[in-house]
């Protein structure tokens, strides 16, 4: 049975909104100056590691027109092309690059995935989707990328007004340009 692997970048203050799209929000784009050589070792291992994307519409948009004519980053761009991708949405009708969607009960249908695939599926972005993910108990482990840098505005990760909950720390690591991973497991 895969795990449901959530991967975040956030700022300081929880900010999950628009990393590298400056386009999107006043503070898009924040977290380019934190991309280094580490970065890239960390998100390749990570990508090789699952056996498939779990994504929101919108961050696999964003994702289909950018990945597909892309090149190199060690393999990455490969991999990312190669991977299945699982997409929520309830109003798209056709998917592309290697994707399937999902309609429907997400939740239910995740579970189900679960159950399926033998590999991991990792969940980037997608801000709606992880925290249905969370809001049913699916998520199984969380690598959370904390910026050091406070936005004080945006879409954030964990949503006030929801279920208290715990998480068992699994590992810490530091990139050099100064973000820190955390992992946590449920």
């Amino acid at each position: 049975m895969g795990k449901v692997i959530v991967q975040q970048f956030v700022t300081l203050d929880g900010v999950m909104q628009a990393p590298g799209d400056p386009g999107e929000f006043e503070h898009g784009g924040w977290q380019k100056p934190y991309v280094c050589e580490d970065h890239l070792t960390y998100i390749v291992q990570q990508a090789n590691e699952a056996e498939a994307l779990l994504l929101g519409r919108k961050t696999y948009e964003g994702f289909a027109a950018a990945w597909p004519s892309a090149a190199g980053m060690r393999g990455l761009a490969d991999r990312m092309n190669a991977m299945p991708k699982y997409v929520a949405s309830s109003t798209l009708t056709h998917a592309a690059w290697n994707a399937s969607l999902i309609h429907g009960d997400v939740a239910d249908e995740v579970a189900k995935l679960k159950k399926q695939l033998a590999g991991d599926l990792l969940v980037v972005g997608s801000r709606r989707l992880t925290q249905t993910l969370m809001e049913h108990h699916l998520v199984d482990e969380y690598r959370i990328w904390v910026h050091p840098v406070v936005l004080g505005s945006g879409e954030r990760l964990f949503l006030g007004g929801g279920r208290p909950f715990t998480l068992d720390l699994a590992s810490v690591q530091t990139t050099s340009a100064g973000a820190v991973i955390l992992t946590y497991q449920s």
